[in-house]
């Protein structure tokens, strides 16, 4: 599979098969995301899986927007991915590099996520990265530390449904040169 096959075959899957995922696989997975960029090369991106019944229990920290909770259900694994703070975007001092202040953080955490879901997808999985859920309920429930930031919750499994792509905007609507 090419780059460009993984990026536009790549669909955010809702539904999926009971097969489970194995512990080996998303190993592999991780260690293909791990080659994401990142700021500085700091590397603050962090994944808990989270299978069982603690993933039903986490699948209830969605009550603004139940439908997230019903696809975390269905799947057979929830990936959450955590953040480092006060590294992405900072010097050693403590201090912001940039006026986006520790936006950077995000940048990270948004990059490593698409990263883990094209490698993902590459191995037959289907993912999609959700946002939509009670933050400090998750976090609290996986024990999140404190030097962490819970980003988002990806659940991950073999896919029940083939989404066809949504239209997407035009190259003319999308780029623009300046001289």
């Amino acid at each position: 599979m090419t780059a460009k096959e993984c990026i536009t075959g790549r669909r955010s899957i809702r539904q999926y098969t009971d097969q489970p995922v194995s512990h080996e696989l998303l190993a592999q997975i991780v260690e293909t995301a791990s080659y994401a960029p990142s700021w500085k090369h700091t590397q603050i991106v962090r994944y808990i899986a989270v299978e069982g019944e603690k993933k039903a229990k986490l699948a209830a920290c969605t009550s603004s927007f139940p439908g997230n909770g019903k696809i975390m259900e269905n799947a057979p694994m929830v990936v959450a991915v955590t953040v480092i703070k006060g590294r992405s975007g900072f010097e050693r001092d403590g201090s912001f590099t940039t006026a986006r202040g520790d936006a950077w953080q995000m940048f990270d955490a948004g990059v490593a996520s698409e990263a883990f879901c094209l490698a993902a997808y590459e191995q037959g999985l289907g993912t999609v990265i959700m946002g939509i859920f009670d933050q400090q309920e998750a976090a609290d429930l996986l024990e999140i530390p404190e030097n962490q930031d819970l980003i988002a919750l990806i659940p991950i499994g073999y896919p029940a449904e083939a989404p066809v792509a949504p239209k997407r905007k035009s190259v003319t609507d999308l780029l623009s040169y300046q001289q």
